[in-house]
């Protein structure tokens, strides 16, 4: 078994019985996926994001119980090691895992960003967010200045959101 199916399967569990959770972490898995492989990252960049992409919020469950909150800081602050507990039991490399946590400690941090990895797993995040949060057109354009870099990011935000028009 691959190790992102695994990773989906302990995150299914982990959000067991929250299904907006579950949705919303497969629609950024799937958008960051799909982006991954239209800007033809490198195998090992790939498995990162993908894992990253699957695990991004895996903080919500411990900020909303120990700040009654699940705001990003917070999330960001969380979710790294619990990620780390979930990717060493799954048997996944130190340095992807490392990584995965850096991408998740910064998911909601949009300056400074480093590596193509950390661009898109915010750009999928965004896509399926905007959409979530039924944010108004004036603000996904404004967003779409400050974090979309790639091409198919920004194509697919353009097309799902009628940017062009």
């Amino acid at each position: 078994m691959k190790k992102i199916t695994q990773v989906i399967s302990k995150m299914i569990n982990y959000y067991s019985g929250d299904p907006k959770r579950v949705g919303h972490f497969m629609k950024v898995y799937s958008f960051a996926k799909t982006i991954g492989e239209a800007e033809q990252l490198d195998e090992k960049t790939q498995e990162i994001l993908e894992i990253a992409a699957a695990t991004h919020d895996i903080g919500i469950k411990v900020s909303e119980h120990k700040y009654n909150s699940s705001a990003g800081k917070h999330q960001e602050h969380e979710g790294p090691a619990l990620a780390e507990k979930m990717l060493v039991e799954l048997d996944v490399e130190r340095s992807i895992i490392d990584r995965v946590m850096f991408l998740i400690a910064h998911h909601h941090t949009y300056e400074d960003v480093s590596g193509i990895d950390y661009r898109i797993l915010i750009e999928a995040d965004f896509l399926v967010n905007a959409y979530e949060d039924n944010l108004s057109k004036d603000a996904i354009k404004k967003a779409k200045d400050i974090i979309f870099r790639t091409e198919t990011g920004t194509k697919f935000l353009n097309d799902i959101f009628s940017l062009d028009e």
